[in-house]
C-alpha cells in the first residue's frame, strides 16, 4: 500500500480517541470513592484527619471536573497534550491526598498506578515516560515524608521501616512493569487494527475493480430503452422529412449515433450483475490475472502446471480476495528475485495449490516463524532493500489474511528446504493450498450456476 493509504489508517489518529466525557465520568467515580474513604476513616474508624485540607484536595478535582463540563462540549475528544495534562493532575492530586493521610502507610497508595497505566495504553512513549517519572517521584516523596495517621488513642499508625521500603520498591516496580505491559499489549492491538484496516481497504479496492464490469453492463442495460426510443423517433423523422433534405441528414445522424452508443456499451460489458464468466475462471487464468501487473518489472515470470496435476484443469471462484492475495505474494517474490520467479499450480481431487518461488536470497531463518505479522520492520536489512519503498510486512499480512479468508493454508519456506521441489529456484517459497471444495466453482461448496449469459437487447 502507498504512504497515502497508510496515512488514512485509524491508528494515525489514535491520540484523539479519548473522549473528555469518559475521563470526567471516571474522575467523578474517583471523587466519590475518596469522599467515602475520608468519611469512613474520620467518623467510622475514629481516625482523625486534617479534614479541611483533605476536602480541599478533593475539591480541586471537583472544580476541574465542573470546569471541563461547563467549558467543553460532551463530544470533545482530547489531544495527547490534554490527556497527559489531566493524567498529571490526577497523579499530583492523589499524591497530595496521600500525603495528608499517611503516605505509603496508607494501603490505598497503589491507586497511583491507575493514571500511569492508562497513559501507557493511549499516549506516546514520551508522555508515558514523563508521567511515570512524576509518579515515581511522588511515591518516593510519600515514602520519605507524609503526615502520619493516628489511632483514636493517639498511637501513630505506621509500617516497620523494612516493610515501608518493600512497599516503595513494589510500587516502583509495578509502575514500570504495568506501563511496559500495557504499552506493549496496546501497541500490538493497534498494529493489528491498522493492518486489518489496510486489508479491508485493499479488498474494497479490488472489489470495486471486479464490480466495474457489472456497473458498465448494468448501465448498458438501463440505457437500452432510451437509446431505442431515440432510434425509433429518428426513424419516424426520416420518413416525415423526405421533402427537407437538410433536416433529414440531421435525423439520420441522430439515428446512426444512437446505434453507435448501443454498440459501444454492448462491447464494454455484457450482463454484468449476472455474468457467469466474471464469477469463475480456470485456475491458470486466475494466476495469470494475479501475475499480469508484475510481468514488465524486469524479472522473468515462469508459469506452469505441476506434473502431479490430476485430471482436467479446475474452474475456480474468481474472488477479489484470492486475486489480490496472490498478487501481493507475486509482488513480494518479484521485489526480491534476482532474475526469475516460478509459479506452479496443481490440483488433485481433494485440493488445489499454487506455489510461488523466487531465486533471491530467501527468507531469513529467524523470520520464518513471524512471517505474516503486520508492521515487521526487520526484513529490510535482512533480505535486501525493496525497490521504491521500505517493507513493513503489510503486503504479506494482507495476502495471508485474504487467502486464509478464502479457506487457504499458507506455508513459507526457502527453496533448499524439504518440499521445495527439485527444480524450484533456491530462494523464498510460498505455497498456498485450498481444500478443493472451498474454491472449485463447479463441484465446490458454493458452485457458480452454469449456462450461457443472456445477451443485452436494445
Amino acid at each position: 500500500m502507498s504512504d497515502t493509504d497508510l496515512s488514512l489508517l485509524p491508528g494515525q489518529r489514535r491520540r484523539d480517541w479519548i473522549r473528555l466525557r469518559t475521563l470526567i465520568l471516571l474522575r467523578w467515580i474517583a471523587i466519590t470513592g475518596q469522599l467515602t474513604a475520608v468519611v469512613i476513616t474520620q467518623w467510622g474508624l475514629g481516625i482523625p484527619l486534617d479534614l479541611g485540607l483533605c476536602l480541599t484536595a478533593i475539591g480541586a478535582a471537583v472544580i476541574v471536573n465542573l470546569i471541563a463540563t461547563v467549558v467543553f462540549p460532551e463530544t470533545k475528544r482530547l489531544t495527547e497534550r490534554e490527556t497527559a495534562a489531566l493524567a498529571l493532575f490526577d497523579i499530583l492530586q492523589l499524591g497530595v491526598l496521600f500525603y495528608l493521610t499517611g503516605g505509603l502507610h496508607n494501603p490505598f497508595a497503589l491507586l497511583l498506578l491507575g493514571p500511569v497505566t492508562v497513559s501507557a495504553s493511549v499516549l506516546t512513549l514520551r508522555a508515558t515516560t514523563l508521567l511515570g517519572t512524576v509518579a515515581v517521584a511522588v511515591v518516593t516523596l510519600l515514602a520519605l515524608t507524609a503526615r502520619p495517621l493516628r489511632a483514636p488513642d493517639g498511637e501513630v499508625l505506621r509500617q516497620p521501616e523494612l516493610l515501608l521500603a518493600g512497599t516503595w520498591v513494589a510500587l516502583v516496580i509495578a509502575l514500570v512493569f504495568l506501563s511496559i505491559y500495557s504499552r506493549r499489549v496496546s501497541s500490538e492491538m493497534h498494529a493489528m487494527s491498522d493492518a486489518l484496516a489496510a486489508t479491508q481497504m485493499a479488498l474494497a479496492r479490488e472489489q470495486k475493480l471486479t464490480d466495474l464490469g457489472g456497473v458498465v453492463a448494468a448501465a448498458a442495460h438501463e440505457l437500452g430503452t432510451p437509446l431505442a426510443t431515440i432510434k425509433l423517433t429518428s426513424a419516424e423523422l426520416l420518413e416525415e422529412l423526405d421533402d427537407r433534405p437538410e433536416l433529414r441528414e440531421d435525423a439520420a445522424l441522430i439515428r446512426n449515433e444512437a446505434d453507435r452508443c448501443r454498440d459501444i456499451l454492448r462491447s464494454m460489458g455484457r450482463a454484468g450483475k449476472d455474468d457467469l464468466h466474471v464469477k469463475q475462471a480456470p485456475l491458470e487464468e486466475v494466476v495469470r490475472e494475479a501475475v499480469e501487473p508484475h510481468e514488465d518489472r524486469g524479472k522473468e515470470i515462469q508459469r506452469a502446471a505441476a506434473r502431479t496435476a490430476h485430471g482436467a484443469q479446475p474452474a475456480v471462484l474468481r474472488r477479489p480476495e484470492i486475486i489480490h492475495g496472490l498478487r501481493n505474494l507475486v509482488q513480494n517474490a518479484v521485489d526480491f528475485a534476482e532474475s526469475a520467479v516460478r509459479i506452479e499450480c496443481g490440483w488433485t481431487d481433494a485440493r488445489i495449490w499454487i506455489r510461488i518461488a523466487d531465486d533471491g536470497p530467501g527468507f531469513p531463518p529467524g523470520m520464518l516463524s513471524r512471517i505474516g505479522e503486520p508492521f515487521m520492520r526487520t526484513r529490510r536489512g535482512e533480505r535486501g532493500a525493496r525497490p521504491g519503498y521500505e517493507g513493513m510486512g503489510l503486503g504479506l499480512f494482507i495476502a495471508k489474511t485474504l487467502l486464509e479468508r478464502s479457506g487457504a493454508e499458507l506455508t513459507f519456506a526457502n527453496g533448499g528446504e524439504p518440499g521445495a521441489g527439485a527444480d524450484a529456484p533456491r530462494g523464498a517459497l510460498v505455497e498456498v493450498v485450498w481444500p478443493r471444495g472451498k474454491i472449485d466453482a463447479i463441484r465446490g461448496e458454493t458452485p457458480v450456476p452454469q449456462g450461457q449469459n443472456r445477451p443485452i437487447r436494445a
